[in-house]
C-alpha cells in the first residue's frame, strides 16, 4: 500500500500500484493496548488487495497494528484480518493488510471484479464494462427474490383456501348428517305414535332399561315463585327405545313443560316381548326441589 493517501476529490490518476474500489460499509477495528482490547466502530471508504481506507470514530497511531472486520457485500462474506496503520488525517486512516491468506485474497479479488472503481483511479475498458454489472446483478437477484416471494404467497394462500374448503365441507357434512338423524328420529317417533303400546310396563322395570337420562331445567319463574313438587308423566317408548309421546298426569304446567322438555331426550333399551322390540307404555316421575 502506498504511504500517501489519495487526495479527496482528486480526479488525477492514483499512484497506487493496486487500484482501489469504493466500499462504504460499517466495520469494526480492534486495538490492543496495555493488554486491553478496545473495539472502535467505523466505516470503510475504499478497498483493494493491499489495504483499505476508513473513517474511524477513534484515534489510531501510524505504525500501530490492529484487527479489522469489514463485510464484502457482493460476495456475501466478512473479511477478518490484521492491518497496519500507514496514514492518518484527522479521522481518516489508511491501513495496509498484514498476513492475508490465499482465501482472503481470492475473496477480495472476487469482490473487486464486481465492485465499482474509486473515482480518480485510471480504469481500463474492461473494468469500465464491468462497472454497471453489480447493479444489473442486484436487480436480477431482486427480481428473482420477488418472484419467489410471490410464488410462496400463492402457495400459502392456496393451502389456506384448501383448508377452509375442507373445514367447510366437514361442517356441512356434519350438519347434514345431524339433520338427517333428527328427521329419522322424528319419522321413527311418528311411526311409533301411530302404533298402540303393546305392553304396560311397571315404572321400576323401565327404569332398569334407562340408558340415557337428561335432567330437567328448573324454570326460573317456578324457582322465583317457590313452586316445587313431583310431576308424574305417562310416556310411550318406541321400539328403538326413544320416548315418542308423553302426557303429564299432575303438577303445575310450568313444571310439566320442563319435565317433558327433558324427557324428549331420554333413551331406553328396547322393551322386548318374545325377544322382539315392542312399543311400551310406562310411568315416570320427575322431582323439582329448590
Amino acid at each position: 500500500m502506498a504511504t500517501g493517501a489519495q487526495a479527496r476529490g482528486s480526479v488525477l490518476p492514483s499512484r497506487r500500484r493496486v487500484p482501489r474500489f469504493r466500499l462504504q460499509a460499517p466495520l469494526d477495528v480492534t486495538v490492543s493496548r496495555s493488554g486491553t482490547a478496545d473495539m472502535v466502530p467505523g466505516r470503510s471508504i475504499n478497498l483493494g488487495e493491499r489495504g483499505i481506507a476508513i473513517m474511524l470514530a477513534g484515534e489510531l497511531v501510524p505504525g500501530e497494528t490492529v484487527s479489522i472486520e469489514v463485510p464484502l457485500p457482493l460476495v456475501a462474506g466478512l473479511l477478518r484480518t490484521r492491518a497496519m496503520v500507514r496514514y492518518q488525517d484527522k479521522l481518516r486512516y489508511g491501513l495496509e493488510f498484514v498476513g492475508l491468506s490465499a482465501k482472503q485474497r481470492a475473496a477480495i479479488r472476487e469482490w473487486t471484479r464486481r465492485a465499482p472503481l474509486e473515482t480518480g483511479v485510471a480504469a481500463s475498458p474492461s473494468s469500465l464494462s464491468e462497472k454497471g454489472k453489480p447493479d444489473a446483478e442486484r436487480n436480477a437477484t431482486a427480481g428473482r427474490h420477488e418472484k419467489l416471494r410471490r410464488k410462496r404467497r400463492a402457495v400459502v394462500w392456496g393451502v389456506l383456501l384448501t383448508l377452509v374448503a375442507i373445514a367447510s365441507s366437514v361442517l356441512w357434512w356434519r350438519w347434514t348428517r345431524t339433520w338427517h338423524e333428527l328427521e329419522s328420529g322424528l319419522n321413527a317417533a311418528q311411526t311409533a305414535v301411530a302404533e298402540k303400546p303393546q305392553a304396560q310396563v311397571p315404572a321400576e322395570v323401565m327404569e332398569r332399561l334407562l340408558i340415557h337420562r337428561v335432567e330437567p331445567v328448573y324454570p326460573p319463574e317456578a324457582r322465583r315463585s317457590r313452586i316445587q313438587g313431583i310431576v308424574a308423566l305417562d310416556i310411550v317408548v318406541g321400539r328403538d327405545g326413544s320416548v315418542v309421546s308423553m302426557r303429564a298426569l299432575n303438577g303445575p304446567d310450568v313444571l310439566a313443560r320442563a319435565a317433558m322438555d327433558a324427557l324428549r331426550w331420554w333413551k331406553f333399551e328396547p322393551y322386548r316381548i318374545n325377544g322382539e322390540p315392542a312399543v311400551a307404555e310406562t310411568t315416570v316421575a320427575v322431582e323439582f326441589k329448590r
